[in-house]
């Protein structure tokens, strides 16, 4: 069996704000600086006050300034926001002013969301690509929309490409209103028994989980089962070294508590946005820890360069497949596979897809990551 795990960064659309060539500071339509993340998280603060059950006068002053400095002063759409009004009425544009008529969260249904845009056609076709040249049994997908783009991405897209499909495609929806979800594709004779979700766990009072630790349980030979706990860790934009290390703990009592129940093949895939010698990642590659890093197989192929997102140096060492005691046994050979990445400026720090000729049809900016299992 092969196992693989590959952060596809969209595969038909994504936010138009993650989008931009320059990601600290760009320009809208009307020449007007922003910055990127900026733009992140104002959205995310507008959100937070318009959930709350009363707004205070000082919150619909906010609420206000907010929406203005997001381009949404005159209309319901802005070039990387939109405000959705299922019922009521949250705010008036009146005389060239606008002011929050709602009282607080009984008064109206919605919310404000990012705006999206299509995704490179060939750099989805080279997604692709990249998928059918390492044929994977089992492939987490990092980043992926919802799991109708799931479905269409492989009907559409790989089978053209790889003359075969996967024959289930599963993801359930996270905590990340950006569409940036974790999900799964299998291939006979692999699918999954039943999964679970873990994107309502909670640590001090707070959701852990940025988009989820999605649990798969997949049945093998012997009555035995693979289990997957398949994770996209708090990125570094914006940085929360702590909320990484609260993501890395509870999958760590997540796995503990597997292994406790008699499963003993246990893999903790995805992207986890940190390095190996990382605190943020102390609960899960060291701190008692048994499990086993992909990196540690023996023969494991590097590709030339350790590191996994942008141009593979160390420091870019961030998607993992962390195995149980028990699963490593099982591994025969592993690697990198960065052949979708650009690498460089001028894109020839290592080899990629003939078909990639420029930046922008890079099937995306992670190298995928996969094993080789004996099962």
């Amino acid at each position: 069996m092969r196992l693989a795990s590959y952060n596809v960064e969209n595969l038909f659309e994504r936010a138009k704000i993650l989008n931009q060539t320059e990601w600290g500071i760009g320009a809208d339509p009307d020449h007007r600086l922003f910055s990127g993340q900026k733009v992140l998280e104002e959205v995310a603060k507008l959100n937070a006050l318009v959930a709350r059950q009363i707004y205070s006068p000082s919150d619909k002053v906010e609420i206000a300034r907010l929406m203005e400095a997001l381009g949404l002063k005159e209309r319901d759409e802005s070039d990387f926001v939109i405000l959705r009004r299922n019922r009521g009425k949250l705010v008036s544009r009146k005389y060239g002013a606008l002011k929050v008529v709602a009282n607080g969260r009984d008064d109206w249904i919605g919310w404000f969301e990012l705006t999206t845009e299509a995704i490179n056609e060939h750099a989805t076709q080279n997604t692709a690509r990249v998928i059918r040249n390492i044929d994977a049994q089992i492939m987490v997908v990092v980043e992926a929309e919802n799991r109708p783009s799931l479905v269409m991405f492989n009907e559409q897209i790989l089978y053209p490409i790889a003359n075969w499909l996967y024959d289930h495609a599963l993801l359930i929806d996270g905590n990340d209103s950006r569409g940036i979800d974790v999900g799964l594709f299998t291939r006979a004779p692999y699918a999954v028994d039943f999964m679970r979700s873990h994107v309502d766990d909670r640590v001090d009072g707070k959701l852990v989980f940025n988009r989820d630790c999605a649990e798969y349980h997949i049945p093998l030979p012997e009555n035995r089962s693979l289990v997957i706990l398949a994770n996209h860790f708090k990125s570094k934009a914006n940085d929360d070294k702590a909320l990484r290390k609260k993501q890395a703990k509870r999958v760590r009592e997540i796995y503990e508590h597997l292994r406790a129940s008699n499963i003993d093949l246990i893999a903790v895939m995805g992207d986890l946005n940190d390095t190996p010698d990382s605190d943020p990642l102390a609960p899960l590659l060291r701190d008692g820890s048994d499990l086993k890093d992909a990196s540690e197989i023996e023969g494991f192929d590097f590709a030339g360069r350790p590191g996994t997102w942008g141009d593979g140096d160390a420091k870019d060492k961030i998607d993992y497949i962390l195995m149980s005691p028990s699963l490593f046994r099982l591994a025969r050979g592993g690697g990198i596979y960065r052949e979708g990445v650009w690498g460089g400026k001028d894109g020839t720090l290592f080899p990629h897809l003939p078909e990639i000729t420029n930046a922008a049809q890079a099937a995306s900016d992670h190298a995928a990551i996969y094993v080789d299992l004996d099962i």
